[in-house]
């Protein structure tokens, strides 16, 4: 708790930078989002999926999503709509700018065209499963701590939220379905780890009775200090091989976890519980019982 004060200003600052960055570059919404082009195609051999990468972005397609499904024949390619292209001539140069880079024959399965309206539908689900998500959780902590250690806990959860989002905005890394499956993946990461000091907390102020509530939940997190970074830790050894080796369809989403669970193990340490001593949390307030006050006290 010395450090609070210094962790809300880093906090505050990194908060207004996030609503800064939304605010004026907003965020980069992928296909899933945006509406655009899908189209399956099979190879005679294993496809080669750097190379079919490199021959779109070499033809102007830079933006094409490009993923096995299947077996390794067979091929998905996603891309956003070009306006100046019409459909038919826009599939022509695709499936050219393939052939060429793999020097493969290959035969279409399916073309669909995804729509802008079922891109709003997508947007609108994925904000309500996370704020449905952060609504069930508030319920959830308000019955099993009191309202203050309760209140923390979700302003920490929700400045982890708005953190990621505004480093993904900053950098503008494209926002899929796998992304808001990140979010809500963090969300649940986060509070785990919340609770688990919030329960010490709750322990300790209940043995001690007496003493400064900054005390105690200097100790509380003390104790439970090895346990979060050993958690986070290892955690984050397989997010990294996920972020390195784990390819160009799953990077957003490990990049995600990566940002989330460093803000998140922060927020834990430094964030929540704090918040809950600024509330005035005191001794009476974790209290199963009032403590008995013995004569001439």
């Amino acid at each position: 708790m010395h450090y609070s004060k210094k962790a809300f200003i880093f906090s505050l600052l990194m908060i207004s930078v996030s609503f800064a960055s939304l605010s004026i570059k907003w965020l980069n919404w992928g296909l899933d989002f945006t509406g655009g082009k899908l189209i399956e195609i099979d190879f005679e051999q294993p496809a080669n999926l750097p190379l079919i990468r490199e021959s779109l972005e070499a033809n102007g397609f830079g933006d094409a999503v490009v993923q096995s499904f299947g077996t390794a024949r067979d091929v998905m390619v996603r891309l956003r709509s070009h306006d100046n292209i019409q459909g038919e001539v826009l599939n022509n140069q695709i499936l050219d700018a393939i052939k060429s880079g793999t020097g493969q024959p290959v035969e279409v399965r399916r073309i669909e065209f995804v729509g802008p309206n079922v891109g709003d539908e997508l947007t609108e689900a994925g904000g309500l499963a996370i704020l449905a998500s952060l609504s069930c959780i508030l319920l959830y902590v308000s019955m099993r701590f009191e309202w203050r250690l309760a209140t923390g806990a979700v302003l920490a959860l929700t400045h982890d939220m708005i953190i990621t989002l505004g480093i993904f905005s900053f950098f503008q890394i494209e926002v899929d379905l796998t992304i808001v499956a990140a979010l809500l993946t963090v969300v649940g990461y986060s509070l785990n780890d919340t609770i688990v000091v919030f329960d010490r907390i709750r322990e300790n102020f209940r043995k001690t009775r007496k003493g400064d509530a900054s005390e105690i939940i200097n100790v509380s997190v003390s104790q439970t200090l090895s346990r979060t970074l050993i958690t986070s830790g290892t955690t984050l050894f397989v997010i990294i091989a996920l972020f390195l080796q784990g390819g160009a369809m799953i990077h957003g989403f490990a990049s995600a976890l990566l940002i989330g669970i460093i803000v998140g193990t922060y927020s834990s340490i430094y964030v929540a519980s704090a918040l809950a001593l600024k509330w005035g949390v005191t001794n009476e307030h974790l209290l199963l019982l009032p403590p008995v006050e013995k004569e001439g006290e």
